[in-house]
């Protein structure tokens, strides 16, 4: 019997608003979004004992679609948690460089970024002109998390803005995870 992977979605700071790739994927059988208390003022630990939360409330394995500060979220998590092997996979969309003089203050309370290699399969998306990282950045970041890098162009912050839509190509980036590709 093969048990059903829940994709879970973990915005940034501020949240995915409408036309969002993450708020269109919502809509999807078994993606839901992971509620924060507080989209203004993230704190990582809250935000983290969220997400654990909800995983231990799934009932089987996990993938991760998380998109700019969300990227942190899953790396933090995933160093600290006892339970990342219930991950079975993360895409990591676009996240920002935490070490920047320009990181808002909501943001920079992040620092430093977390490093350790993840445990799951894992993607980092990366746009050659995000206006919150640079390429080399991003590249440094994947190679941490032991992360694939994967560079669609100029696209800004992989967002809304983007008009990258429902994102196909995302979404079947994240569905190859699911079966061990990476």
């Amino acid at each position: 019997m093969t048990q059903t992977i829940t994709v879970l979605l973990l915005p940034g700071w501020l949240d995915s608003g409408p036309g969002h790739w993450q708020t269109l994927w919502e809509s999807q059988p078994g993606f839901s979004r992971v509620q924060q208390h507080d989209w203004q003022w993230p704190r990582r630990g809250d935000w983290m004992a969220r997400l654990e939360e909800v995983i231990l409330g799934s009932s089987g394995p996990v993938l991760l679609a998380a998109h700019s500060l969300g990227c942190h979220l899953a790396a933090a998590w995933s160093a600290h948690s006892a339970h990342g092997h219930r991950a079975a996979g993360a895409l990591l969309v676009a996240p920002p460089d935490l070490d920047r003089d320009d990181t808002p203050t909501p943001v920079a309370a992040w620092r430093p970024a977390p490093r350790t290699r993840l445990p799951f399969p894992s993607v980092v998306v990366a746009s050659d002109d995000d206006p919150f990282a640079s390429i080399e950045a991003t590249k440094a970041l994947a190679d941490d998390w032991g992360a694939a890098l994967w560079r669609i162009g100029p696209v800004g912050h992989v967002n809304a803005e983007s008009g990258l839509g429902d994102w196909p190509e995302g979404l079947a980036r994240l569905l190859d995870l699911a079966h061990g590709a990476r």
